[in-house]
């Protein structure tokens, strides 16, 4: 697979933030595995909630309290009954399974990619 080379600017543009999960709980609706999750980005971007099929690895009680990282800037969008307003990031593991990212220390919620 071949890497797309993109300005540096457009890299920029994707706002990649650190917070923490307040609530987690399934989604039976979804069409695969997923969990709803409702994120802590701190005081200036607030609450915001995202799907994540990451139920090979984690539960919902699990999940409560561990710093994620996810792409605050894309335009929300409905998944089945569930409105997703941010994409939460990880890697697919050798069996396909999501392992999300979460920063090495404890950071700011909200902290930003740099």
């Amino acid at each position: 697979m071949s890497t797309s080379i993109i300005p540096f600017d457009t890299f920029l543009e994707v706002d990649v933030r650190a917070g923490t999960v307040i609530r987690a709980e399934p989604f039976p609706e979804a069409r695969k595995p997923a969990l709803k999750l409702w994120i802590d980005f701190g005081e200036n971007i607030g609450t915001r909630k995202s799907s994540a099929q990451v139920t090979d690895r984690y539960s919902a009680d699990g999940l409560v309290g561990r710093q994620v990282v996810a792409v605050v800037n894309f335009a929300p969008r409905q998944i089945g009954p569930f409105m997703s307003e941010v994409l939460t990031l990880g890697f697919a593991d050798h069996d396909g399974a999501i392992v999300l990212i979460s920063p090495d220390s404890r950071v700011p919620d909200g902290a930003r990619l740099a």
